[in-house]
């Protein structure tokens, strides 16, 4: 299975405040956070995780916290990815485009409003902006195929690419405002 998740903030206290995250304190929200992740994310499947994995935290604790992640991780690097071990990852970059069942997706930390093949029904994945459920489903209406697979607006999980698959194959509106399915 393919995964995507991004804007975990592993070690960043502050990030409970500012985005009301349902957590006591950091070391509450690192465990839950690398908890759900790996109730999901088995050892053989492939996670795209699109920055921020930690903040406000020491290399060496933030590559301590990365291992204990399953999966062959691929990072799309965010503003505070700096430093990790590139053993820990099977590839690191900037910007990546994949295509996976039949779909093409753009990847990038942050979102961007023109993407390759958007014309074409690519989706934009991205994260950074720390969004809650409703901006996928505003975007989704609207006909804009951009998701953030940020935690903030999934319930605190990654999301599979069968989870996007069926997000673009629910009923929406086109760029006209017509519905589609």
């Amino acid at each position: 299975m393919v995964y995507f998740t991004s804007d975990l903030h592993l070690g960043h206290a502050g990030i409970i405040k500012m985005q009301n995250r349902p957590f006591r304190n950091v070391e509450e929200m690192n465990r839950i956070l690398l908890g759900n992740y790996n109730a999901v994310v088995q050892k053989n499947d492939t996670v795209y995780i699109l920055g921020d994995i930690c903040h406000h935290m020491l290399v060496e604790q933030a590559n301590e916290q990365i291992g204990k992640m399953k999966g062959k991780k691929i990072l799309v690097k965010g503003n505070h990815d700096k430093g990790y071990d590139e053993t820990l990852f099977e590839e690191i970059c900037d910007f990546k485009t994949v295509s996976l069942n039949g779909m093409y997706f753009a990847l990038m930390h942050y979102p961007m409003l023109s993407w390759p093949k958007k014309n074409s029904g690519s989706i934009q994945l991205h994260g950074h902006i720390h969004t809650r459920e409703e901006y996928n489903k505003q975007n989704k209406e609207d006909g804009i195929r951009r998701f953030d697979v940020g935690v903030d607006a999934n319930h605190y999980y990654p999301v599979s690419v069968k989870q996007i698959m069926d997000w673009v194959n629910l009923p929406g509106r086109n760029e006209f405002g017509d519905l589609y399915s």
